[in-house]
């Protein structure tokens, strides 16, 4: 990056503006902003994409007021920390798997750890997929994106207690250990629209009334929302409309349902005691066209730490607008908005290094 043209940018003068992201979404230092809606209902991203208020929208903190390290503390803790570890969980069939792998850009399954480093061999990791029966302690990496470390929890849906207690204990000892580089940064709880009917179980119930994350964001996801044209479908023929009509429909349709149901969900969930960070939902993940950008959004928005921000965003390879936004956010826009003479005293280097910390590839190139 030049430095000649920061060096003209720097030296503009900068309105100071809100940090936040769009309508009702945390933004990343855990406050809920408030952008004006457009007259359809949607926000605006920093791109300028429209984001449908239903993909996401936050909730209160999972647990109290928002979570802030002492910004010394924060530096010392993310030199520890080289990859964005998140426990995903969900009952069985909810597309975890499918899931993970578009988030890595992969069709292939994960190489599997276990708790004492052992790999797992590729014939158990195959039947383990199939089966859903993932130890929870087991780590989960793509090849693909080696930055990522999964864990997968599964079982307690089925009413065992043994499972449950075991998974809260892993939540509760890993938002907390003293091995930075076991900590959890994340929790995707995954709900399948497949499931409308039965979106929040006891399992949901039990797990958001009991399991505190701490400071920890557990981000709902809305998963297989296609499986909502069916309904969307019968709806309209139901209504008395042509074939060929209803299809035209369908897809409004289908935002209709899922808007009815997201909001049927939050209604239930934002009762418990520790609600999610925030919602998202998702489609298409079986496609290899299938876009997850919106959830690494979400997530980034959701946590508190500006270190494990740029972790997550240059460890993500879905988009590379989310990168340039939050590099010029975290990054390039404190800079502007410092007075004229203390912008004359910035460091072009260390801001370009600054800058380029918020991408997959960090090495800096000189003409």
């Amino acid at each position: 990056m030049a430095p000649g043209p920061l060096k003209k940018l720097l030296k503009l003068p900068f309105a100071s503006r809100s940090r936040s992201h769009h309508s009702n979404v945390l933004d990343a230092r855990g406050s809920v902003t408030g952008a004006p809606e457009t007259a359809s209902g949607v926000g605006s991203n920093l791109t300028g994409s429209p984001v449908p208020a239903v993909e996401a929208t936050a909730a209160s903190s999972s647990s109290g007021p928002p979570y802030h390290l002492d910004p010394a503390k924060a530096r010392a803790y993310m030199k520890n920390i080289k990859q964005f570890r998140i426990l995903v969980m969900g009952r069985a069939n909810a597309g975890k798997t499918t899931l993970l792998q578009r988030v890595c850009n992969t069709v292939d399954n994960p190489e599997i750890v276990d708790g004492q480093g052992n790999m797992i061999a590729s014939t158990v990791v195959q039947g383990t997929l199939e089966r859903g029966n993932h130890n929870i302690e087991d780590e989960l990496v793509f090849r693909s994106n080696p930055g990522f470390v999964f864990h997968d929890s599964c079982g307690f849906e089925a009413g065992s207690v043994g499972q449950f207690d075991k998974m809260k204990n892993f939540v509760v000892e890993r938002a907390v250990t003293g091995s930075l580089q076991k900590r959890i940064h994340a929790v995707w709880f995954c709900i399948p629209m497949t499931d409308y009917q039965r979106t929040v179980t006891a399992a949901e119930k039990k797990f958001f009334n009991e399991c505190d994350t701490g400071h920890v964001p557990v981000i709902v996801v809305l998963t297989k929302t296609d499986a909502l044209h069916l309904p969307a479908m019968e709806k309209l023929l139901d209504e008395g409309i042509a074939v060929d009509k209803a299809k035209e429909m369908a897809a409004e349709k289908e935002k209709e349902l899922l808007e009815k149901w997201h909001a049927h969900i939050k209604g239930i969930l934002a009762n418990c005691e520790f609600p999610p960070k925030a919602y998202i939902s998702v489609k298409k993940m079986n496609e290899q066209t299938g876009d997850c950008s919106a959830l690494i959004h979400c997530t980034t928005n959701a946590l508190n730490e500006e270190g494990l921000e740029r972790l997550l965003v240059s460890t993500q390879q879905s988009s590379i607008a989310l990168c340039i936004e939050y590099a010029v956010k975290r990054t390039l826009k404190p800079k502007m908005e410092l007075g004229t003479k203390d912008r004359l005293q910035v460091n072009m280097q260390d801001m370009d290094r600054e800058l380029l910390n918020w991408f997959p590839n960090k090495k800096v190139s000189r003409l």
